[in-house]
């Protein structure tokens, strides 16, 4: 028995999410038929994080287990033969023999690659459209406001988020998550030209945590807030305080770090492919 990691991409615009549904519409569903159909067997995968309806993935990486014996090129063209164009597998790497006594351990112990619980931080970009008219080949890929944006007003109010905090004031109302206290390593706010790409890495995120930043950040941005507000939302740690949830077309998952003892042959996180 083998444990396999799978570097993923996807357009996120026509799924309901990354996480399987009864609707089958999802972007695990359409992996996991594609892996079916490659290795005659059901395959059941494990991803390090799970995205939204119309969220996208530079960077996912999934886990599974599995008995046959594939080259890891074969895994990459097998699985994508079948796959539909906007989901693609990039790379294949086997990360873990499984032995006899592997599910005798204690679950998730460090000696043990997990797509999720090995992670040590994870990049989140965000693509903003900001321009007095929407532009029809960015929907559903960035997110878009017509009101100009001070990139500087916004840069300033960054600092407030660093570190470690409890982002409550962050968080959708249904998260899941055992605790809201995170750690933001970096947040970086570019322009280029009529676009603005927000850069988020920390340990982990809460349910709609970017989205809900990006939306506070725009409010400072266009003038509506000062830049002092964002830390005040932050020490409140409540939700109604905030600006609304921005929308999901901008968000890219752009990369999960692991420890480099795995070995996982994974990309640059770069603002964005094509910049």
């Amino acid at each position: 028995m083998k444990r396999i990691a799978l570097g993923v991409q996807y357009d996120g615009t026509a799924w309901q999410g990354y996480q399987t549904q009864p609707c089958g519409n999802t972007v695990q569903d359409q992996l996991e038929k594609a892996m079916r159909r490659f290795a005659t067997v059901p395959l059941a995968t494990t991803c390090a994080g799970r995205t939204d309806a119309g969220v996208h993935a530079l960077g996912q990486v999934v886990h599974f287990d599995t008995e046959l014996n594939r080259e890891m090129h074969a895994w990459v063209r097998g699985i994508n033969a079948f796959l539909p164009d906007s989901i693609g597998v990039r790379w294949a790497k086997e990360v873990q023999e499984v032995g006899p006594a592997f599910h005798e351990r204690p679950l998730h112990t460090p000696q043990d690659f997990h797509a999720r619980f090995s992670a040590r931080s994870r990049t989140y970009h965000y693509l903003l459209h900001n321009h007095a008219v929407r532009s029809p080949l960015l929907a559903g890929r960035a997110g878009f406001t017509h009101r100009p944006m001070d990139v500087e007003r916004m840069r300033a109010a960054v600092p407030a988020l660093i570190g470690e905090h409890d982002f409550s004031t962050f968080r959708a109302a249904h998260c899941q998550a055992k605790t809201p206290v995170k750690r933001m390593h970096e947040i970086r706010i570019e322009r280029h030209g009529d676009l603005i790409v927000f850069t988020l890495r920390a340990s982990a995120f809460l349910h709609h945590m970017v989205r809900n930043l990006v939306g506070s950040l725009v409010y400072i941005g266009a003038g509506r807030e000062e830049p002092e507000w964002l830390g005040q939302l932050l020490a409140a740690k409540d939700r109604s305080r905030a600006a609304p949830t921005f929308m999901p077309d901008g968000l890219y998952l752009a990369d999960i770090e692991y420890d480099e003892r795995w070995g996982l042959p994974q990309e640059s996180a770069r603002p964005l492919p094509w910049f």
